[in-house]
């Protein structure tokens, strides 16, 4: 008789030391399988050397991908603490659909029910995305943008086949711009809903990861 493969493992990016606290302190029921918490650093090519570098060890063989922390909102009547479920992210090399965003939702709203969940492009950017700059960036029909995700999931696809998904929680928006994390209520906001998301990652992961060969 066949053994059953074991379950390909999970790989969780963040950029921030206060995304990783978030994730590190907060709610990790549900597991069902290994799964690694990353900082990979702020900025795209940080987050290309880190998910590189650490995709090559054996034990991640196939895992999945879900690139998380914070984002800026691009849409007027975001709030801190909304969440982002990218159906994909861009950034100039190139596009990532992700995968079972319909479940991330599904999970989202029943962990966190009354938080306001979007759905639409993620939108890599080199830098902090401020005041006006929104508003173009909104025009291409991305919702939110971030440094970190469309460079984490390019690069994991580069490496292999694999699900790839990138969840973000809005920490400044159109009307609630931000200008320190820590110190702002937004920026509380968004740490607490952070903390909150491994159990829906957790079930992302067993519905989409494929068998570890």
């Amino acid at each position: 008789m066949a053994t059953p493969s074991a379950p390909a493992p999970l790989l969780i990016a963040c950029a921030l030391g206060i995304e990783h606290l978030a994730l590190r302190t907060g709610d990790r029921g549900g597991a069902g399988g290994p799964y690694t918490l990353l900082r990979t650093g702020m900025g795209p090519r940080a987050a290309e050397r880190s998910v590189t570098g650490r995709l090559r060890a054996p034990a991640l063989a196939g895992a999945a991908v879900l690139a998380t922390g914070f984002c800026a909102g691009l849409a007027p009547g975001m709030h801190p603490g909304d969440l982002v479920v990218a159906e994909e992210t861009r950034d100039p090399r190139g596009t990532v659909p992700c995968v079972r965003t319909d479940l991330l939702v599904k999970e989202l709203s029943r962990i966190l029910p009354g938080r306001t969940v979007h759905t639409g492009p993620l939108t890599g950017s080199d830098h902090v995305v401020r005041g006006p700059e929104r508003s173009g960036l909104l025009a291409t029909g991305a919702i939110a943008a971030d440094m970190e995700s469309a460079a984490t999931l390019l690069t994991a696809l580069r490496t292999g086949e694999r699900p790839v998904a990138a969840v973000r929680v809005v920490v400044d928006a159109p009307e609630h711009e931000l200008v320190r994390i820590g110190t702002v209520r937004g920026g509380i906001s968004a740490f607490r809903v952070l903390r909150s998301l491994l159990p829906a990652f957790f079930e992302w992961h067993r519905s989409s990861s494929l068998p570890r060969r």
